[in-house]
């Protein structure tokens, strides 16, 4: 079983992180010198117009693009200085993600797109079966678990995808609009299971959306314009 983390210890510390991406002869900033601080266990929105940043945040938090300027530390670690190799590994032990596409491998049953970063990182097969179980019974689709993408739901896919995430037991969970491909009742079925997931593991949740029913379903929302932050509160009740 995973173990509860425990809370109020800051897990993500960003600070005066610029990012600047270029377009032939042009410039265009998408962050201007954030910073912020989330607590390990918190579950925090971030929500914004097209452009503003906060989905550029999200991939530099995971890892995925590196900022042009400042720092980020994830877990005590500054993923910013590392190599290649070394942000691979840390992202695979360290950090789940949740898509809005789903990116689930095609050819693969869901019990293999769940075991996969497991695989990757040669955890023993043992466990690997017992942590695939775990993950898929916690988001109801042990009876699915030899079936395909294309003979799954959306809904499906993406409780595949939060079982991939929750399958290393993480640090922190990021989730890219993780509903904009789903109805409303099936997208409400999925931000609960992140919400669950959040309270009963006490892993750190980071939700990027433009949706503030998804937010709602965090703790804190964080608002960005124009590549700053704009205002935090905790969503209406």
């Amino acid at each position: 079983m995973p173990l509860r983390r425990a809370r109020d210890v800051t897990v993500i510390s960003i600070r005066d992180v610029h990012k600047i991406f270029r377009q032939g002869e042009a410039e265009v900033r998408a962050l201007a010198g954030v910073s912020l601080d989330i607590a390990s266990g918190d579950f925090v929105s971030i929500m914004g117009p097209s452009g503003s940043g906060k989905s550029t945040l999200l991939h530099l938090m995971g890892g995925l693009d590196a900022p042009s300027a400042g720092e980020i530390v994830i877990d005590g670690t500054p993923i910013a200085r590392m190599s290649d190799d070394e942000i691979t590994i840390f992202r695979r032990r360290k950090i789940g993600f949740v898509f809005q596409f789903f990116n689930l491998l095609p050819t693969y049953s869901a019990e293999e797109n769940v075991a996969l970063p497991l695989l990757l990182d040669r955890r023993r097969a043992r466990e690997v079966r017992t942590r695939v179980d775990a993950a898929l019974e916690q988001v109801g689709l042990a009876h699915r678990r030899r079936h395909r993408p294309d003979e799954l739901s959306g809904g499906e896919m993406q409780r595949v995808a939060i079982a991939r995430a929750l399958v290393i037991d993480p640090v922190l969970i990021l989730a890219d609009e993780p509903t904009g491909n789903l109805d409303t009742r099936t997208g409400e079925q999925i931000l609960a299971l992140i919400r669950d997931a959040n309270r009963a593991r006490g892993c750190t949740v980071v939700l990027v959306t433009h949706d503030a029913r998804a937010a709602s379903y965090a703790t804190r929302t964080i608002t960005f314009k124009d590549g700053r932050v704009d205002g935090a509160a905790a969503p209406p009740a």
